[in-house]
């Protein structure tokens, strides 16, 4: 999917900003992995991200900025279409990206989010 550059700002302006970092240039995911803002769309990359869609379009999710947030690809992709609990495979530890499987749910303020712009 192609997404805007605002989508791209929009996404990114979720994920988490790191004292000591610049959060024009580095994140982190919801997941705890690191991400870095000129590796978006980078699969080969530790720091590479993706765009997710919270709420999956498989199940009625669009491109509303509420539904879009920055992931680390590996968390993009073990993620998948699951919500509102899933699969992260990447975490950080230090300023490197490591192999981590946990179980997370969306948290609650963005699932009530979520909840009022979809009818759920």
């Amino acid at each position: 999917m192609d997404f805007t550059d605002k989508d791209k700002i929009s996404a990114w302006s979720k994920a988490r900003i790191v004292d000591g970092y610049n959060e024009n240039l580095f994140r982190k995911d919801a997941c705890g992995a690191w991400i870095a803002w000129e590796k978006y769309g980078l699969q080969d990359n530790d720091f590479g991200w993706e765009i997710d869609h919270i709420y999956p379009k498989i199940l009625g999710g669009d491109e509303s900025p509420d539904n879009l947030r920055a992931l680390q690809h590996q968390n993009n992709a073990s993620k998948g279409n699951d919500y509102p609990s899933y699969t992260a495979a990447i975490t950080s530890q230090g300023n490197s990206n490591i192999e981590d499987e946990k179980y997370l749910t969306v948290n609650k303020n963005t699932r009530e989010r979520l909840k009022a712009l979809y009818k759920l």
